[in-house]
């Protein structure tokens, strides 16, 4: 592995670690956290909430900027600017001030998670990014894991705002790291494509200034001029940026609003403004020069097969242990280091199976590699829908490692295709795509499972007698129809194709 994509992977595997251990450690910090700052229940939701919104609603528009300046300088922007938000966070005095840093450290976090997706692509050649996501993957099994024990560690140990520095040192290390890492010739930068129609495979030739008239195309004219001399900043479609941050900052936000008690009513109209933001956020595309989501991006199957996949899947994922949880704490009387001990093995396949995934998609395909991770993953939600009160550890156990070994073999796999299959100048809204997917994925899977836990007040946490995870199942099974969607074989084009037959005024193109 040369220095160039070391340094890349170890700042996309930190980065998504970082994220992962965030979200986990918080939740057990939360508690001595309302208590130290006199909070009521509201507001310390908020510090939750208000990351998820502003995660969730900028992370398209966090890869378009990536795509366009370059997704090192994104990348950097928000790994620095995560860890003074965590530092922040750690002074901070009061409630309120906990709230506005959570959610400047969303819009940090939105920038960084698409650019640790997008500085793959951009470094690795299409037929060597499975083992790089692998390892990127298995890191955010192992931080999500290992964030309770953590969290709980320095909570009883320092206190709440321990937590927070938790995560500034590796954040501030990769952010400079990534800023003293020079841009590649082929960084989105400087093959960042203005005008549409886009190529479905661009091509990865140095910068040919005499290539400029060829139709629909518009190159630079300089080495290093970027494409921000051109365009200005309507290339970045700002309506669309602004409609479809709205739109799924009201889904979010009202998703999380369904599962919170009494918080129906407000959580639909809430989902209802999602919606009306949507329809306007389609008629702007259709009609926008330079659309934000690149049409090829939508029209490609594997793509939109391979979001469905994740979106699917991490919403059965995140309901099914939502409910199992209850289950094992109010009903069978574990406490939490016994509740994890159970599921362990889930999170024992996700480590060990993630390395697995690339070379069973190379030897058996991504659709048949998917269908077998999505038929895993209903099992294992099927398995526990029939637990009842007399349930023990190997019951739960062995749904939980179904659960592990399908929810990893899809995210591999699916997360291989869909930044596989996008062109590399739109590897940032394609990262930004997949993280969507996998930030409203749990939303939804919590919010139906709260809802149908509420229809069966006595036995609702009693898995064989409520109705959250047999409809939990169904979900997961619509992640098959969507990998029977996946390209049937590993894509084994060339990453640097030769080039055409030579046309008048071309020059030769010597690659390293």
């Amino acid at each position: 592995m040369s220095p160039h994509r070391a340094r890349v992977l170890a700042c996309s595997v930190v980065g998504a670690a970082v994220v992962a251990l965030d979200g986990t450690v918080l939740t057990v910090a939360q508690p001595a956290l309302q208590r130290d700052l006199h909070a009521n229940v509201g507001q310390v939701q908020w510090t939750s909430t208000g990351y998820l919104v502003a995660v969730a609603s900028l992370l398209v528009f966090a890869g378009r900027l990536g795509d366009r300046y370059g997704h090192r300088r994104v990348f950097a922007v928000g790994a620095l600017g995560f860890a003074a938000a965590s530092t922040g966070i750690a002074l901070a005095p009061g409630i309120g001030t906990v709230i506005v840093l959570r959610v400047l450290q969303g819009v940090c976090g939105a920038l960084l998670q698409p650019a640790t997706l997008g500085m793959l692509r951009t470094a690795y050649p299409p037929d060597r990014l499975g083992t790089p996501i692998a390892v990127r993957t298995a890191a955010i099994g192992l931080a999500a894991t290992a964030g309770p024990l953590i969290g709980g560690a320095l909570v009883s140990a320092y206190g709440w705002r321990s937590v927070f520095l938790l995560g500034v040192p590796p954040t501030l290390a990769i952010g400079l790291l990534a800023l003293a890492t020079r841009e590649r010739p082929t960084e989105p930068s400087r093959s960042y494509e203005l005008n549409p129609p886009y190529e479905p495979n661009p091509p990865h030739e140095p910068h040919e200034p005499n290539r400029s008239s060829a139709p629909g195309r518009r190159y630079e004219t300089a080495p290093g001029a970027g494409p921000r001399a051109a365009g200005g900043p309507s290339a970045l479609d700002p309506a669309g940026a602004l409609l479809l941050a709205v739109t799924l900052g009201l889904l979010v936000h009202g998703l999380v609003e369904a599962a919170r008690p009494g918080g129906a009513p407000t959580g639909l109209l809430a989902v209802a403004g999602a919606v009306a933001a949507g329809v306007l956020l389609a008629r702007h595309e259709r009609r926008a020069a330079r659309p934000l989501l690149p049409p090829e991006l939508l029209r490609s199957v594997p793509v939109v097969a391979g979001l469905a996949v994740l979106l699917a899947a991490s919403a059965a994922l995140t309901g099914s242990l939502f409910v199992a949880t209850y289950f094992l704490q109010d009903v069978q009387g574990l406490d939490p280091l016994g509740c994890a001990l159970r599921v362990l093995p889930l999170a024992v396949l996700m480590v060990l199976g993630a390395p697995l995934c690339p070379p069973l998609q190379r030897r058996f395909g991504p659709r048949r590699t998917a269908t077998a991770g999505a038929a895993l993953l209903t099992l294992g939600v099927l398995l526990l829908a029939r637990l009842d009160t007399t349930a023990g550890a190997a019951a739960v156990g062995v749904s939980a490692a179904l659960l592990g070994a399908g929810f990893v073999t899809l995210m591999v796999t699916a997360t291989s295709v869909v930044v596989h299959r996008a062109p590399e100048a739109h590897a940032g809204v394609a990262g930004g795509l997949q993280q969507t997917a996998m930030n409203i994925g749990p939303a939804l899977g919590v919010a139906l499972a709260t809802l149908l836990l509420a229809l069966v007040p006595d036995g609702g946490f009693v898995p064989s007698r409520g109705a959250a995870l047999p409809a939990l199942v169904l979900i997961a099974a619509l992640a098959l129809p969507a990998a029977l969607a996946l390209p049937r074989a590993a894509d084994r084009r060339r990453t640097r194709p030769g080039p055409p037959s030579p046309r008048a005024g071309d020059r030769p193109c010597v690659r390293s």
